[in-house]
């Protein structure tokens, strides 16, 4: 039997590709990439309602590695769609040619995403996956190059598709003649398409070159603020605004990090990191949490000293526990040591 891996974003086409060869009674297997952006939760709710195997492959270091200098370059946000799909793509190629599968299957559209999926791009794509010839997009095949296995007569061209463009109309035909009842939406997948979190890792970038995969997950948990300290250093502090970001925040809090905390009180939990000393000398702070506070007059592009960056750190956890605004509020802070 024809055996083939497709990746499963979780999205509509890739569903609609894997759904396509299977018709054709082609063992299907999905394939799910976890990063630091994405996940493979999707994917593998995907591979359920197909009822097909379904792997996951963590990649975390090594894409984050290449979202920092992509060969490519960006797309309209931090997104380096080109080279994550040829990262992906040699990866599949790996585990193609080690389990014995005939070839690699995706749900690209030619034209749907104008930069990453026109004819040159996906070229570049299979090239440089080191896939040319074993690599097939079902719903796009009859504009494209015949592969390999549709030469073989591994795969029936004539059941393929000719799909090009935005428009979702011939998806949705396709949605009906599979009898598909449940599909996500397009798009939202991956943190790197997100104007404001592009935004937020586009300053760690360049603020912190060497920023590993913690303190990209740091970025997902509450409001961000830089800050620089004596040495002209940046120093990142987050705030929570929920009771979800306060206990991630604690969760990835490393050695040397602050954690500055309400001591009497529920509100936000801050976390400052990139504070160089080993011994703070605060262990607890009382304030009055500020009514009003106009981010703008902190100055906090300017240097700071340690006992000011955690004094200013401490005022905007006061003032971010709304309820607590014009009052004293004791505050807790400690040096997490590992």
């Amino acid at each position: 039997m024809t055996k083939a891996l497709v990746l499963l974003s979780g999205g509509l086409d890739s569903m609609l590709a894997a759904r396509t060869l299977m018709e054709q009674g082609i063992e299907v297997t999905g394939l799910s990439f976890k990063s630091y952006f994405f996940g493979t939760a999707k994917g593998k709710k995907v591979a359920a309602q197909l009822g097909i195997k379904h792997i996951e492959v963590d990649f975390s270091a090594e894409h984050l590695v290449m979202v920092k200098k992509p060969k490519y370059g960006y797309g309209k946000n931090m997104n380096p769609c080109i080279d994550c799909h040829a990262m992906m793509l040699k990866k599949a190629g790996e585990i193609m040619r080690r389990e014995g599968y005939d070839f690699i299957a995706t749900g690209e559209v030619l034209g749907e995403r104008p930069m990453s999926q026109n004819k040159e791009a996906l070229r570049i794509v299979e090239k440089d996956s080191g896939l040319s010839g074993r690599l097939i997009r079902p719903l796009s095949a009859k504009l494209l190059d015949q592969s390999e296995p549709e030469k073989a007569g591994l795969v029936n061209r004539e059941k393929l598709f000719n799909i090009s463009g935005r428009s979702r109309q011939r998806q949705l035909e396709l949605v009906k003649k599979y009898g598909i009842k449940e599909y996500a939406s397009p798009g939202g997948g991956c943190l790197l398409t997100d104007p404001a979190f592009s935004e937020k890792l586009l300053k760690i970038l360049e603020f912190w070159p060497e920023c590993n995969g913690n303190d990209i997950e740091l970025l997902k948990w509450g409001r961000v603020n830089w800050l620089k300290d004596e040495h002209d250093n940046n120093v990142l502090l987050m705030i929570g605004r929920d009771k979800q970001d306060n206990e991630n925040l604690e969760k990835l809090a490393g050695s040397g990090d602050v954690i500055i905390q309400l001591a009497e009180e529920n509100g936000p939990t801050s976390l400052i990191r990139g504070i160089r000393n080993k011994e703070l000398g605060i262990s607890e702070l009382e304030i009055e949490a500020p009514e009003e506070l106009k981010l703008g007059e902190l100055r906090l592009g300017e240097k700071k000293g340690q006992e000011e960056i955690i004094k200013l750190a401490a005022r905007l956890t006061g003032y971010y526990a709304a309820k607590l605004r014009g009052k004293k509020v004791k505050l807790e802070v400690r040096l997490i040591i590992n």
